[in-house]
């Protein structure tokens, strides 16, 4: 142990030090920063401090103790400054863009990339960096830029030599009894630093009522921007934040390292979180699912990195609010998906779309339930019930008694896209009566059954999930409205060319009845240019659809009245005016079933084509 006098010489000597940097008394201690300036004057700084420190539990310095606590609260509003200045000075917002790479302006190295996936090459060369350091033996010894944890990646903040200069003051304050002071210049400044940062992500302070006051167009875009940001901030900015407060403080106090960090992050991490929980309680609306989807899959990609960065029990609270939000955004999908089996069954339109082309309800459902494949694997996971069908609608008078097909081995979800299907049928049933002509209502469902059927054949993942057998069914269903079509139409016009009422009995003549012959040409052509210039109004959008429906009419059509004409065609010829009753030869039928279904009125009149062919000829 020291004699008392020489203890009271280094104690004198330690307050004068301390009093001469007491910026209250000083005009040059007010001007400059101990730590700014030579090292050895801030190591010289430091070791006053500590010699204060050691003295105040001597019984040399109790006549003298009100003096020394005098010198250390000096020391400690200094060593705030102090600690302040360096944190600032070394502090800059990270420079990220979340679409690319993410740098910090105090540093010379880039990290790596948010999103191994999205940048492919530039991930790939720092993968190889990476596996060249393993091979060489640097490992956790080399000097990265960064710390790999899966795909948390840890950004050095601040240089390693103002990360010394802050525990080495850190220390001092906290064995003073000073953390709370500490943590709070620490968090003032930090927190700065994040906010910065979140503006450069595009991050706004949006209240959970701000958020659900916006639009949803305007929604969709933050939505986008947010699940890039939320990437950046959790995997390397609170990451970061958090191995900063580590290397300063930790072992300086009973959790001080993370009381630093929940000082810094927690606000900006509620802020972060607050935007995805508006939306998981928010209206929910058919055109919502799939954001919601989005946002679930992020966050629940994000999940385990939460729970790494904000894995102390101080910041509970915001694995909690993660966690919770995920769940909620499960049960707005499995919500949503309702609603819209409800919307489908009841969307009450009753205009007819002209033609009887594809009404605009059966493009939206299957492009819907298109993109509802594409979130099969998240959906498969969230969807664990099947659809209710009966039960749904008991009690209600205007309700559909339908039949759910239930195909072998199928998946809740996939019964629920089937249900979708039938009952976006049953509606297309009803409104195909709101035609007049019950040719065109065939003509309505075949259109629209077989736009079904070719979305689902034109998703593998959709097909996959409904299965081939529901997939016949559909087909055939198309193919019967075709067919009722046919005959709804076409069996009125081949009825013209029966034989059934043109032979006269007992006759001396030929054995036909020439004025029965003309009346069953006229009503021919009556019927037929009838057909042609309401049917070639009539729109089959679907290219190999319409041509196959031409075919199976020119199948028909052609034999029996090429056989009625080659039968009949001498007995008009014969009389007068043939031209009157035998106005189209094969090929004009030919020609004129060529218009059927192009979905606008034909140009010309049949009769001025053909008699334009045969002065041609």
């Amino acid at each position: 142990m020291e004699p008392p006098e020489k203890v009271a010489v280094k104690l004198d000597a330690a307050e004068k030090l301390i009093r001469r940097w007491d910026s209250t008394a000083s005009e040059e201690a007010r001007e400059r920063m101990i730590f700014d300036g030579d090292l050895h004057e801030a190591d010289r700084y430091l070791q006053a401090i500590d010699e204060i420190q050691r003295s105040m539990d001597s019984a040399t310095v109790s006549d003298n103790q009100s003096k020394v606590s005098s010198a250390i609260q000096i020391a400690m509003t200094r060593l705030e400054d102090e600690f302040r200045n360096i944190l600032i000075t070394h502090t800059t917002p990270l420079e990220i863009d979340p679409n690319s790479s993410i740098r910090s302006s105090s540093r010379t190295e880039t990290s790596g990339e948010f999103d191994d996936d999205e940048y492919p090459e530039e991930n790939r060369e720092r993968k190889e960096e990476e596996q060249e350091q393993e091979e060489e033996g640097e490992g956790e010894g080399s000097s990265t830029s960064y710390q790999t944890t899966n795909s948390i990646r840890e950004i050095d903040l601040i240089p390693s030599e103002a990360i010394y200069d802050l525990r080495s003051i850190a220390e001092r304050m906290i064995s003073s009894g000073y953390l709370r002071e500490c943590i709070q210049v620490y968090g003032s400044v930090r927190k700065s630093a994040v906010d910065a940062s979140f503006r450069g992500l595009g991050v706004e302070k949006l209240s959970i009522g701000d958020v659900q006051r916006l639009e949803w167009e305007a929604l969709e875009t933050k939505i986008r921007r947010w699940i890039r940001a939320a990437k950046v901030c959790v995997r390397i900015l609170f990451a970061s934040e958090k191995r900063l407060c580590e290397r300063i403080f930790d072992g300086l106090g009973p959790a001080a390292d993370d009381a630093c960090f929940m000082e810094t992050v927690k606000a900006p991490a509620i802020q972060l979180f607050n935007f995805a929980e508006a939306i998981s309680i928010s209206r929910r609306s058919p055109e919502k699912l799939f954001k919601i989807l989005d946002l679930h899959d992020s966050l629940s990609d994000l999940l385990p990195d939460v729970d790494l960065v904000f894995g102390s029990k101080s910041s509970e609270s915001v694995r909690v609010q993660a966690a919770e939000i995920v769940s909620r955004l499960a049960e707005a999908a499995r919500g949503i998906l309702s609603e819209f089996e409800n919307a489908v069954q009841r969307e009450p339109s009753k205009i007819p779309v002209p033609g009887g082309t594809i009404h605009p309800l059966t493009r939206y459902v299957m492009n819907y339930i298109s993109l509802i494949s594409n979130y099969k694997q998240t959906l498969m996971e969230l969807i664990v019930s099947k659809p209710s069908t009966g039960s749904r609608y008991s009690g209600d008078p205007t309700a559909p008694d339908i039949e759910l097909p239930e195909p072998e081995n199928r998946s809740p979800l996939a019964l629920h896209l089937i249900w979708i299907m039938v009952i976006l049928q049953f509606n297309l049933e009803g409104k195909s009566k709101h035609y007049k002509d019950a040719s065109l209502s065939h003509i309505f469902l075949m259109n629209n059954v077989h736009y079904i059927v070719e979305k689902v054949k034109g998703s593998p993942e959709l097909r996959e999930m409904i299965g081939d057998d529901y997939l016949r069914k559909l087909t055939r269903k198309f193919r019967q409205a075709a067919t009722s079509y046919e005959r709804s139409t076409w069996l009125r016009v081949l009825y013209c060319l029966r034989d059934e009422g043109l032979h006269v009995s007992g006759s001396f003549s030929s054995g036909v009845s020439k004025s029965a012959l003309r009346e069953r040409f006229k009503s021919f052509n009556s019927i037929f240019e009838e057909v042609h210039r309401t049917q070639a109004t009539w729109l089959v959008p679907d290219t190999q659809l319409r041509e196959e429906l031409r075919i199976s009419i020119l199948e028909k059509l052609i034999p029996a009245y090429r056989s009625f004409l080659g039968r009949f065609r001498n007995h008009i010829e014969s009389g007068k005016h043939p031209e009157m009753y035998i106005k189209y030869s094969v090929d004009d039928l030919e020609t004129a079933v060529l218009d059927f279904f192009e979905g606008h009125p034909v140009s010309q009149h049949l009769r001025k084509r053909s008699q334009l062919r045969n002065e041609l000829s």
